[in-house]
């Protein structure tokens, strides 16, 4: 028999709604909800309206509802600039970062594989926030604060310290785990602390230190680059990171011996398990077995689309082969197993059949898939055809940051007055994208003027800045406190394998037609030195522009773009109707959090 979750108490509709359509749909999901669950929604309301500590919730919410009962204003403020400060270290490593990956690919002779390092981190970087879900609702925020840490710092070193691209993706496993998972932490801290209305207003301002890394990344990659060498690029964040997170860590600390002091944090559970007991019963609670068939399955299926050039045989290379046919056996494995035999599920299935948080879901993956398709190479576009340096390059490349980071707060203030999300996304957000990418089509060829790449960037990062805060409002506004860290997880799990989707697309798309127009077009006297001058983006930058060489190289370059970008703009039909089903809250007077918050 198997356990019930408990997401089977989720209650989806006890929120404000529109209009009498919506509240007759409201009535028949309470009737659902409650005939399955027992649960009255009346109760659920009652509860929700109280500043008590909801003590049916798991002990990690109820020790963060007891943090904010205990602290005072001044820690509110201090952990908001705590907050910021964090960001912004990790906005300027991960921008800096950007910028060196491509010339420690090449310093391998490996460049291909640029966008083929970060499928496997992108997936398990996304999947492993369902299992850091329930390490902060079971255990707690600042455990699982440490635990994402740790990961980043141990990822930063092994970058520093890697010898080929293999250990360099694995490296990325690492930091990516832990960098999507202190900023997840965060932003799960953020909606523990503000009120829903305010909500997109105030994770505006903890994104906010992009607006200005953006200019640092590229500088500092470059000195990097100049100096010490890229290696010294992430050896310096190992120190850095650690050190600027300590004074969260302490007001976590300071705060919850206060609550504990007041009596207010729930009795822990006597454990009389041994060993053994425990690592089955969290073997179980975070469905191991479940996570480990879909990361592999997921891994296996998607790398062939990335290195299937690079095998004798092509296609039909055994080892290309193998990986699809174990990697498609083990995703069909991971479906029966967590539809037939898993105690407690990996994806909270119950959460995902409310329309507006999985169209939320599905809004997040399309937004990564396109973003990845046509953002992979772009960085090596803008060296090569463009001819800017790395410096100008960054800056290009992080318009985006800067445009949808700024943007935020102006949807921030639009959702905070008018209590909506859904317009603003479905007649601003999502056109702008396809406007965007659409416009990339002409001008991302050899031989464009820059302004008009700069002006496809500011469209895309508008409307990045609109529909990633519309989207988090979405999956949070149907649902309750106990319940945003899962539903966020989900989102955020979306988004990573959307990521990695793309990134397998995008790899798949240049390691077919860039090596062959490039062969295609390069000059006799050069065609020698197809090997090093596909491999490397140092090599191909060495060419003087104009010279036939370099013009064949764009010429490359421009041809496998137009194809990332028609499947980038084909995808957002799929953001359209993703769009479209979501229920249209208001969100103004919605209580959702207790205790002293914003």
């Amino acid at each position: 028999m198997r356990l019930r979750s408990p997401l089977d108490r989720v209650v989806t509709a006890d929120v404000p709604v529109v209009d009498d359509a919506a509240v007759n749909e409201k009535r028949a999901l309470d009737k659902e909800a409650n005939l399955s669950t027992g649960l009255a929604g009346a109760d659920r309301e009652s509860n929700d309206s109280s500043d008590e500590i909801d003590t049916t919730a798991q002990a990690g919410v109820q020790r963060i509802e007891a943090f904010t009962k205990v602290w005072t204003k001044r820690d509110l403020i201090l952990a908001y600039v705590c907050i910021w400060f964090i960001y912004f270290v990790d906005a300027m490593q991960s921008s800096m970062s950007n910028s060196l990956v491509v010339y420690v690919t090449s310093d391998f002779m490996q460049h291909g594989l640029t966008a083929t390092t970060s499928v496997l981190s992108g997936l398990i970087g996304g999947l492993s926030k369902l299992p850091l879900a329930k390490v902060l609702d079971i255990w707690g925020r600042p455990q699982g604060f440490v635990i994402c840490l740790t990961c980043l710092v141990i990822g930063l070193i092994m970058m520093a310290a890697c010898n080929n691209v293999e250990m360099y993706a694995a490296a990325q496993v690492f930091y990516w785990v832990g960098y999507n998972g202190v900023i997840y932490t965060i932003g799960i801290f953020i909606a523990d602390t503000t009120h829903l209305k305010n909500r997109g207003l105030l994770l505006a301002f903890a994104s906010s230190p992009y607006i200005i890394t953006t200019w640092i990344g590229g500088p500092l990659a470059k000195a990097f680059l100049n100096g010490p060498g890229w290696r010294w690029g992430y050896g310096a964040f190992a120190i850095i990171t650690p050190v600027v997170c300590s004074p969260l860590l302490y007001l976590f600390w300071i705060n919850t011996r206060r609550a504990k002091e007041s009596g207010l944090l729930p009795a822990r559970p006597q454990n009389n398990r041994t060993a053994w007991e425990s690592t089955k019963y969290y073997a179980i609670e975070f469905d191991l077995l479940g996570l480990l068939l879909i990361v592999t399955g997921l891994a296996l299926f998607l790398l062939p689309f990335n290195i299937y050039s690079r095998q004798p045989l092509g296609w039909r290379s055994p080892l290309i082969i193998s990986f699809l046919v174990i990697g498609f056996v083990l995703i069909i494995a991971f479906v029966l197993w967590e539809k037939y035999l898993a105690p407690k599920t990996f994806i909270p299935y119950d959460l995902l059949k409310d329309r507006t948080v999985l169209g939320a879901c599905i809004l997040a993956g399309t937004l990564f898939i396109s973003f990845y398709i046509w953002d992979s190479y772009f960085f090596s576009f803008l060296q090569t055809v463009a001819d800017l340096d790395v410096t100008p390059a960054s800056y290009v490349m992080n318009i985006y940051s800067i445009g949808s980071c700024f943007f935020s707060f102006i949807v921030g203030f639009v959702i905070r007055y008018t209590g909506r999300f859904k317009p603003i996304a479905l007649y601003f957000g999502i056109p702008m994208t396809i406007l965007g990418i659409s416009l990339m089509l002409k001008f991302r060829t050899e031989g464009v003027n820059v302004g008009y790449l700069i002006m496809c960037q500011i469209f895309i990062a508008v409307s990045g800045g609109t529909l990633v805060i519309c989207e988090q409002i979405a999956a949070m506004a149907v649902t309750t406190h106990q319940y945003i860290a899962v539903v966020l997880a989900v989102e955020s799990m979306f988004s990573s394998v959307g990521g990695a989707v793309g990134s397998t697309v995008a790899a798949a798309l240049w390691n077919s037609i860039f090596p062959e127009r490039l062969m295609e077009y390069l000059p006799e006297e050069t065609k020698g030195n197809f090997t090093e001058i596909y491999g490397s983006l140092v090599v191909q930058r060495s060419f003087p522009v104009g010279t036939p060489t370099r013009t064949a190289i764009n010429l490359a370059y421009s041809e496998a773009q137009k194809w990332m970008l028609v499947a980038s703009t084909v995808i957002q039909v799929v953001s359209i109707v993703s769009v479209l089903v979501w229920r249209d809250v208001r969100i103004k007077d919605f209580k959702q959090v207790k205790g002293l918050v914003i």
